[in-house]
């Protein structure tokens, strides 16, 4: 169902109630008013009633308001909670920076709507390989619940870094990140 609320009315909600950081659209339980014909395209384009929007200020602004409830993305307001499409991860991490070595290497990622996050034990890197093709798509959790696929040249620059790590008696290609380490692919399945 699409419904009367507006990219712009929402907009003007959280610009209204707009304070210091990100808002705490954790905390807010507005109703459910319905879907909204926005959508999240898998290259991070935000689209609505079928256009891209333009404005990178106001697509940033929208991203701040995101909420992901078990399988379903919403925008959230004090006030009103409405439902979006995501094809498949809302942000797209755009570079990343290293620093440090080994173990101690630090990867902090950037996303296409300014936020950055060094990928850890709370904010992990995940691998998902296609069944068909094997290719992985690699993402990073930015914020509760909300991750950004890292894009294809960032993917190449990780592989660049990756090493060989034993976890639970498998020998993992991966990477590490502030402490942790994430298996790309069984070593033993490396061409």
């Amino acid at each position: 169902m699409i419904v009367t609320p507006s990219a712009e009315g929402i907009a003007a909600s959280v610009k209204a109630a707009k304070g210091r950081g990100l808002p705490p659209v954790h905390l807010w339980d507005p109703p459910f008013c319905g879907d909204l014909d926005m959508r999240i395209a898998r290259d991070g384009t935000w689209f609505y009633q079928g256009t891209p929007i333009g404005r990178p200020g106001l697509v940033r602004l929208f991203s701040t308001i995101l909420r992901k409830d078990g399988d379903q993305y919403f925008l959230v307001t004090p006030v009103e909670k409405v439902g979006i499409t995501v094809d498949d991860a809302p942000f797209v991490a755009v570079d990343f920076d290293v620093t440090g070595e080994d173990r101690g290497q630090r990867l902090t990622f950037h996303t296409n709507v300014g936020d950055s996050v060094t990928a850890g034990p709370a904010t992990p890197l995940r691998f998902v390989r296609d069944p068909e093709t094997g290719e992985p798509s690699p993402y990073v959790m930015v914020r509760a619940g909300l991750e950004a696929l890292i894009d294809r040249k960032s993917f190449y620059r990780l592989v660049e870094l990756g090493t060989e790590h034993m976890v639970d008696g498998t020998e993992w290609f991966g990477i590490w990140s502030d402490g942790a380490f994430f298996g790309i692919i069984p070593a033993a399945d490396l061409p």
